[in-house]
């Protein structure tokens, strides 16, 4: 069945957003990312106290490409 779409304004769309008007099938949104980070990084609330007297993080990524996306 055809849509019948009104008047539409688009703000900002992010880098890995879809945006699409009328009938659609499947839509499939990707994105990749890596994080590397030490000790307490991603800690989140009120009044946290850590104590880590020594955090080191090493990272050897040797390899150029990690997980390939690509389109089907």
């Amino acid at each position: 069945m055809p849509a019948v779409v009104g008047a539409i304004k688009v703000i900002s769309i992010g880098s890995s957003s879809i945006f699409n008007v009328g009938d659609v099938y499947s839509m499939n949104p990707y994105t990749e990312a890596k994080t590397f980070a030490g000790g307490g990084s991603f800690n989140t609330g009120d009044n946290i106290r850590i104590n880590i007297p020594r955090s080191n993080v090493t990272v050897s990524d040797s390899d150029t490409f990690d997980q390939n996306i690509t389109d089907i």
